[in-house]
Formats: C-alpha cells, structure tokens, sequence
C-alpha cells in the first residue's frame, strides 16, 4: 500500500459508504451543451462506459485515464503483463482495466460494460462494494494505488533506511530521498504521474530552516476567495497551495536548531514535476459537509507554466487533455468528463454511454473537478 501524504486531503465529498449514504442520492443529467455528432474519422477512443447503478464517478475517472496517452500505449500494448508482480497473485485489477481501456479504443461509438472491472476495483478497495455515489478524486487515487501496486517493482521492501544527511545540498537532499522512495514504490504508474515537493520549515527565531521531500500523486488546490460569484484563476488556486503559511500557537513545530517549539513558517514547492500532472480543485467544504464551492476557476487549456511554483524555477509547461467534471450539489450529483481526443484534435463530452463534441470554449465550467495536464516535453528532450 502506498502511504497517503500528510498534506494531502480526500475531496470532502459526504462519504456515502454505508449509514452516511443520503437516501436520496440520484444521478442528475449534466447540464447540456450544443453537441454535434462525432466526427466520421479517427473516432477510436469514442465509446460510452454504460452506468450500472451511481456508477458515474467511476466513467469519468475511466474515460480520463483512457485519454492519458502514456498510460494507454502503456495498457493496449499489453507491456504490463511482464511487468505483474505474479508472485503475490497480483494482476487482476490491471488486466481488467486494461481490458477496458483496449475495448474504449477498438470499436468506435459502442457502450462498454465495466462490470468486471467494477468487481475488480472493490476487491481491491471494499469502500467501493455497491452502487452508492463516491468521490471521483478519491476513485482515482485508489486506483492508480491498486495498478501501481500490481506491477510494483520493488518485490521485498526495506525495513529500515538511513536517515539523509543534513549537510548535503538541497538537490542531493531531493535525489536521496527520491531513491529511498523508489525503494518502496516503483512503477510505470510511478513513472507517470508521482511527482516531488518540497517542504520548507523556518524558525522565526533562529532563522534555521529545515526541508523534508515528499512524494506526491496530485495536488488538492484551495479555492481562494470562494464565496466570490466572480470567477477565479487557476494561477491563484497555486498561488494559494505554495504560498507561506504561518504555524503559531497550538501548531507550532519544534525546531531542530533551537530544541523548542517556536513559531515558523511553512512552504511548499514542487522539486520534481511530473510527466502526468493531476490537479483536484477542493469544491466540497471541510467546515460544511454538505456544501459545495460553485465558483468558476479559469484553467489554461495550453502552455500551463508551472516554473513559478518549482523549488529550482526550471522551466515546465503543461498541456490539458481531460477534465472530470461534477454537476449538482453533494446531496445529488452527476460526474461526466471532458477529453481532448488525440486522433481528432477535437474535445469531447463523455457522459456515461453519450459522448458528444464540444468546442474548446466550453471546456472550462463552474463543474470542473479534476484536471489532467501533460507535460510539453522540452526543446531536445525525446517524447515518450
């Protein structure tokens, strides 16, 4: 299992496992959108996910992931299989998505059924067993856990590692602890989409900072000034999650300089980019259970540079592909997802077994949940 990080949050959607599930819960229809037929060619990658009951959150992640290329040349190759940890009886959950993921891009305008999958997934992550509604985000962070721990590479994992040195640069600091990480969890999905922060501890009163790195699989943005009907801009949700943060009172961290707690300040920057950039924009409120943040957050749909938020300010850009989106409310609501299809060109609508071309201009919405980013390889560097 991959440990969570400490300063990662779940979407705060109501968990709807069990006693918590509003008895109401129904799928509501996305909003529509003038939509013309799929273009006549090209059109692999453009079936349906047929719905078996709330299964809504579990289309929109799939189709997202579908249109991830790295990770679709990866399934539809079929490279996986030499890769399954058999040893541990693993494999069965990559081989079904993988199933699905092929059938998405054999035949075009047909429904595919993710029973098996379905099966597969909750075997995994038992929170998932029935038809009530989840969380997208938590979804996809479950099953990238559950692929990636099928083809692990790491077979017998270390029980102990050495401290990092103090004394080392801050970018030796950074490959160290990379290493120790992969020592644990190493995998094309790794490969993918698990990028590096950094986080940087200073004492007010000595002025020592302190770092540490962590492994990250997506960043869950704040939406700063939430409660405004104007739109906000992606760069201020960043802005928000790397900005410094100050730890006082109850919070106040103990400094390894001075041996007591003291007041500090707290920043995040990200050391290592990913290939796979997925961001969670936080709608559901952790002070409100049942409330969600409606406001429109403004996202590049090309060149998202990121430079301004990396811990050395090398240089990375970012292109969007897909969107999973969330209609209605947290009592009542409907995921459907948006994809740029990479035959066409075109961007399309994926709503359970309905998909339909959309203009680029309608992409960006008040319902945006989860974006997915890939990253524009630099000028000499190969493309994967």
């Amino acid at each position: 299992m991959i440990q969570l990080l400490s300063y990662h949050q779940f979407a705060d959607l109501p968990d709807f496992d069990g006693n918590t599930s509003p008895r109401h819960l129904r799928n509501t229809s996305a909003p529509s959108l003038k939509k013309e037929p799929p273009s006549a060619t090209n059109n692999h990658g453009l079936s349906g996910l047929r719905n078996i009951g709330n299964t809504c959150f579990l289309n929109s992640v799939v189709q997202c992931l579908s249109n991830t290329r790295l990770l679709r040349e990866y399934l539809i190759s079929r490279e996986y299989i030499s890769e399954i940890r058999t040893s541990d009886n693993k494999g069965s959950l990559i081989k079904s998505f993988g199933d699905v993921v092929t059938e998405l891009w054999s035949d075009e305008g047909k429904v595919v059924n993710t029973s098996s999958f379905k099966s597969h997934i909750q075997r995994y992550a038992p929170r998932f067993m029935g038809y009530n509604q989840q969380d997208a985000q938590e979804f996809l962070r479950y099953l990238l856990e559950g692929l990636h721990d099928d083809i692990n590479r790491v077979a017998v994992k270390p029980k102990n590692l050495p401290e990092i040195d103090d004394e080392l640069s801050e970018s030796m600091k950074a490959t160290e602890a990379w290493k120790q990480y992969l020592r644990f969890d190493n995998s094309r999905i790794v490969d993918l989409f698990v990028g590096q922060l950094k986080s940087t501890l200073l004492c007010t009163v000595c002025q020592h900072a302190s770092t540490t790195f962590e492994a990250f699989w997506d960043l869950s943005l704040p939406l700063p000034n939430s409660n405004s009907s104007s739109a906000i801009r992606l760069s201020q949700c960043l802005e928000h999650f790397t900005k410094e943060e100050v730890l006082d009172g109850h919070e106040m961290p103990t400094c390894s300089k001075c041996k007591t707690r003291r007041k500090c300040t707290k920043r995040f920057s990200i050391q290592k980019f990913p290939k796979i950039l997925v961001l969670h924009l936080k709608r559901f409120s952790p002070f409100e259970r049942y409330k969600k943040l409606s406001v429109t957050v403004d996202f590049p749909l090309t060149n998202l540079d990121m430079s301004a938020y990396g811990s050395t300010k090398q240089s990375c850009t970012y292109n969007l592909y897909a969107v999973s989106n969330h209609s209605g409310t947290a009592y009542s609501g409907h995921y459907t997802a948006y994809c740029l299809h990479s035959g066409s060109g075109q961007w399309f609508e994926f709503n359970d077994s309905r998909v339909s071309s959309i203009s680029a201009r309608n992409v960006v919405s008040s319902e945006a949940y989860i974006l997915f980013y890939e990253q524009v390889p630099s000028v000499g560097a190969s493309r994967l």
